[in-house]
């Protein structure tokens, strides 16, 4: 062994078949190192007596043995803030700025040492975790990656669901250099493999056995597939017949792997490696999007994409170390992954829950703020709107009562604070705008001991239960407007948002100080809204309902392998096309609207959008939201492309709807049990009475038995209702209902 050169590495190997080896032969390695511009594989110095037996899959230390004289390099991108010193060994000056996203846990381990940064109580084995615990158990983790021989920009598939081992593993991806894919496990196995073989990913990280069994057996041999990691649950529950085929970890002995190796190399004053920053405009992450309509596309967002949302939400949310989270949504959503990943910069504490826990962690860990889609807000709505029903006559009777007075104050309050949305661009004349407010403060103030009233009597109670301190934002989805005035009524604040995973994604949001209810706010800093003539592409004036375009930072890169898409939506001045109808609220110096110059109004999607026969066009969210009101009915979709008159399709709340038959029926002292066109004509009163004060109304109805719910198909990931779905799975039951009520 004189004329060689011995390279320590604290790296790992791993033998794809059981074999005796002993000093100086060659042996089969998942990782190489760069010798120059070739690649070598290195001979192997085993850690243990020559020709002992090594086992398949058993885990082995080694020594690379090159000629003298050669200089053995690996390349490897690190985060400049959060491996800095790896960077400046190597020259490389570091950062004191983030540059990639992982260089924000420098940072919050720096200022929140000791604090608390998350609970999760619902895995096994339940986990807390301080700021400096979770910045060293993510270097751990994209060291491990590094030892298994994962290169800088190659993809690791993330297919997991919300934990706190998903986030380490998220940010331990990045921080390798690496990029990751993500998806949640209650997505398809068919789409699951559709998004790795389409990416090109080279690695799986899984929530648990369960998941493996069912995926992995589909892979077929053009898939790469380097290792596996299931994030929960013991190795022992994995088919044995396809562990044996992959390299196979579970969570501990991973980051171990990686924790042992990174020691090691810190211990070293001459490291064999070579390390290159991460670059701000390099891919962090690859999100396939969950849309209502068409296949899925691989939106590639960088690391200067997130950073610019981590670095301006507190304009939104203003939390301060200490304010507690609860984290209920998906985690690849890039809506709780930016909000996450700002959050954690200000020393929160987030505690992790689900839909079963929700009511109780709501009491558990009231939160200061609460971070969820509309249906979490609406759920929310319908669960008091349960209880109130439940009460007493009389109780019931002044509750909303109350809640109706204190909805006509806010509205008040609403006009003389200059806060009311107005679409008109005619400026008011002075005395017309003196009346107004004069108008809406006397109302308010006599209205103002009732509101107090409702607080003392129902709405603290309903504090009480909700726990939400501070404020509740909603993001990736329409808010209901009744559910919008509802929680504004009763004093807890929402504050309503608005982006897509293609814009990292939020592009606006309302703020407290100017909670304008009707609009998704004003643009981020940075970040430019404009409306446009779909047909033309033409700039509309304030107050002109059109196409929403959006130009900013947070813009994605582009769909992966997909420029034709991203030329149809990303134009040569960098404007992106959302897809969404909407207006800019007119500026005013004086009115009720003086405050809501430059909002964003959002009326749809232009791909929703029905055209009735008569040349009508129709935005069916507002209908839908309309009608949501309704406690008797659950779900609804709108339909009517080339029909006369619209319909729906409808999935009534059957508990309620069953309650108010009987209800009516004992009204009318008729003893029997309800029918169903007692049932039909429950739900058509419903349409007509919510419906009443918009542009269309409903016609014909189908009533369904089932809901639409993710496991069919007719719903995203995100709990939004695909539309082109449910049209093809129920054209012949929408076609059966027009030729009836023709």
């Amino acid at each position: 062994m004189s004329s060689s050169l011995q390279v320590h590495t604290p790296s790992y190997g791993f033998l794809n078949s059981a074999a005796k080896f002993s000093n100086g032969n060659i042996g089969r390695l998942c990782r190489y190192l760069t010798v120059g511009q070739e690649r070598l594989r290195p001979k192997l110095l085993l850690s243990r007596s020559a020709g002992s037996k090594l086992r398949k899959g058993r885990n082995f230390r080694i020594f690379c043995t090159v000629e003298a004289g050669q200089k053995v390099l690996e390349f490897r991108k690190c985060a400049p803030l959060l491996e800095s010193t790896f960077l400046e060994q190597n020259g490389v000056p570091g950062s004191n700025e983030w540059k990639a996203v992982p260089d924000i846990w420098r940072t919050s381990a720096e200022q929140y040492a000791d604090r608390i940064a998350l609970v999760d109580n619902y895995h096994d084995p339940p986990s807390r975790m301080t700021y400096k615990q979770l910045e060293q158990v993510i270097l751990d983790f994209a060291e491990g990656l590094r030892t298994l021989g994962i290169l800088p920009d190659q993809k690791i598939a993330l297919f997991a669901d919300n934990s706190c081992r998903w986030l380490v593993s998220d940010q331990g991806i990045m921080a390798s250099g690496a990029i990751n894919v993500v998806r949640g496990s209650r997505s398809s196995v068919e789409e699951l493999l559709q998004i790795y073989n389409h990416s090109d990913s080279v690695g799986l990280v899984v929530d648990n056995p369960d998941l493996f069994n069912k995926l992995v057996p589909k892979f077929n041999s053009s898939m790469t597939l380097k290792f596996v990691l299931l994030l929960w649950g013991e190795k022992s529950r994995v088919d044995s017949n396809i562990g044996e085929k992959v390299p196979l970890y579970d969570y501990d002995e991973f980051t171990h792997l990686g924790h042992e190796s990174r020691e090691g190399l810190l211990a070293l004053s001459d490291r064999p490696f070579r390390y290159k920053a991460i670059k701000p405009d390099d891919i962090a992450t690859v999100v396939y999007t969950s849309g209502t309509t068409g296949n899925p596309k691989g939106v590639m967002l960088t690391h200067n994409n997130l950073l610019h949302q981590v670095m301006h939400l507190g304009e939104v949310v203003p939390a301060i170390p200490g304010d507690r989270f609860l984290s209920i949504l998906p985690p690849w959503h890039m809506y709780e992954r930016a909000a996450e990943y700002f959050t954690f910069t200000r020393g929160i504490e987030q505690v992790y829950t689900n839909v079963k826990n929700l009511k109780e962690d709501l009491k558990q860990y009231p939160p200061n703020y609460l971070v969820s889609v509309p249906l979490v807000y609406d759920t929310l709505y319908s669960g008091i709107q349960k209880q109130l029903s439940s009460s007493s006559r009389a109780r019931k009777h002044v509750a909303v009562t109350l809640i109706k007075f204190s909805m006509l104050y806010m509205e008040c309050k609403r006009i003389y604070e200059g806060k009311s949305l107005a679409r008109t661009r005619k400026q008011q004349s002075l005395v017309a705008a003196a009346l107004e407010w004069l108008g809406a403060r006397i109302l308010a103030a006599l209205l103002w001991p009732y509101h107090l009233l409702g607080k003392k009597l129902v709405y603290s109670k309903i504090h009480s239960a909700l726990g939400i301190s501070k404020a509740g934002i909603s993001g990736g989805g329409s808010l209901p407007s009744h559910v919008d005035k509802f929680f504004e009524a009763i004093g807890i604040t929402l504050l309503n948002g608005y982006g897509l995973t293609e814009t990292s994604p939020v592009v606006g949001a309302r703020r407290a100080e100017c909670n304008v209810l009707g609009t998704v706010g004003r643009a981020l800093t940075a970040t430019e809204i404009k409306v446009v003539d779909p047909e033309t592409g033409n700039m509309l004036p304030d107050g002109s309902k059109g196409l929403v375009k959006v130009r900013g930072p947070q813009v994605m890169k582009g769909y992966y392998k997909n420029p034709i898409a991203t030329n149809k939506v990303i134009d040569e001045e960098g404007w992106f096309d959302t897809g969404d109808i909407g207006w800019l609220a007119p500026h005013s110096s004086i009115g009720a609207g003086r405050k809501c110059g430059g909002m964003l109004v959002l009326e749809g999607r232009a791909k929703d959008t029905i055209v009735l026969t008569t040349g009508e066009n129709v935005e069916p969210t507002e209908i839908e939201e309309a009608v949501m009101q309704s406690n008797l009915i659950h779900q609804i979709v709108v339909v009517g492309q080339d029909q006369r008159r619209l319909g729906a399709l409808i999935v009534p709340n059957k508990e309620e709807l069953n309650l108010a038959a009987k209800e009516y029926l004992r009204s009318k002292h008729i003893a029997l049990e309800p029918t169903p066109v007692i049932l039909n004509d429950l739900i058509d009163q419903e349409l007509k009475n919510y419906t009443s004060k918009c542009s269309f109304q409903i016609g014909p109805f189908l009533l369904l038995e089932e809901p639409f719910t993710i496991d069919s198909g007719l719903l995203t990931p995100t709990l939004k209702i695909r539309r082109d779905v449910v049209y093809t799975e129920f054209q012949d039951q929408i076609a059966s209902l027009y030729k009836q009520n023709k």
